[in-house]
């Protein structure tokens, strides 16, 4: 490396050195505190192998505008932390300091109960479909009723694969051209963020009532579902092979969307292991 490279290479480190000092203060150009609590949860936003730091920067940024402060960041293809992230935050570092890493998408959303899935592509899966007119009052609930919720973005080429989106209750599409729906990734983020920001502040009709048991972590959901394709393989249920992938998320759409509680889900895995058990000498 030549002694120009590392002057070079040494400014721009201590640039970004002095923005991210800027960037950690806690209050804004208004003074006001940048990471100001709001009451009750909030949902997450996860980015599933977002692949330019700048997004995952900008999507920050969006974030931060309208008080949203957890951003997950599944399996970044170029790596973490990200300078370029960083640079295009403009004020919202904390959020990239404090974000989550995750590896998968499971592990990701393994402590929500209520998540949604932003993408404009239709789908085999019979997940419904929520507009943005309906979500603001779904999310109201979800956080008046100490609901951890989420919402999960896939990456710029490509978006989100159908097991990403099989983890999810709702697909949220946004009112886009019919003729042009190539959409950022983090000005989708925006248009989320500004979704939140407005919600109602009058909660719908009952969605999840007080005192009602709350829906299952999606981390135990998942067990009892791997649980359930683990027999049905040993019984023969997946064939022909080459139709697997399609019937294990045909059999967890469902079972996801019906928001299991706790209390269910060890039911039914007491179910799946008394059928198991039931099977005789095919269990031995």
């Amino acid at each position: 490396m030549t002694d120009e490279k590392k002057q070079e290479d040494a400014a721009r480190a201590a640039r970004a050195e002095k923005r991210r000092r800027r960037d950690k203060t806690r209050k804004d150009q208004m003074g006001q505190d940048r990471l100001a609590e709001s009451a009750g949860p909030q949902p997450a936003v996860i980015l599933v192998a977002p692949q330019m730091g700048e997004n995952i920067g900008a999507a920050a940024r969006a974030m931060l505008n309208f008080g949203l402060t957890d951003l997950r960041i599944v399996k970044p293809r170029d790596g973490w932390p990200n300078e370029r992230a960083y640079a295009l935050a403009s004020g919202a570092a904390p959020l990239l300091d404090n974000a989550k890493l995750f590896e998968t998408t499971e592990e990701a959303v393994a402590d929500l109960s209520f998540i949604m899935a932003a993408t404009a592509r239709r789908r085999e899966l019979e997940i419904p479909v929520i507009g943005t007119g309906e979500v603001g009052p779904q999310l109201v609930k979800c956080q008046r009723g100490g609901i951890a919720s989420g919402i999960m973005f896939g990456p710029e080429q490509s978006g989100l694969t159908n097991d990403d989106v099989v983890l999810c209750d709702y697909i949220l599409t946004y009112p886009i051209n019919p003729a042009f729906q190539s959409l950022n990734l983090a000005q989708a983020v925006a248009v989320f963020s500004y979704i939140w920001g407005s919600r109602e502040s009058t909660a719908p009709p009952d969605f999840f009532d007080k005192g009602e048991p709350l829906p299952a972590p999606r981390k135990d959901l998942t067990r009892m579902l791997e649980h359930l394709e683990d027999e049905l393989e040993k019984a023969g249920f997946f064939y022909p092979p080459q139709k697997t992938p399609l019937m294990k998320n045909n059999i967890r759409a469902p079972l996801i969307r019906g928001q299991l509680t706790e209390q269910e889900v060890r039911t039914f895995r007491g179910m799946i292991k008394a059928l198991a058990k039931g099977r005789g000498a095919a269990r031995k």
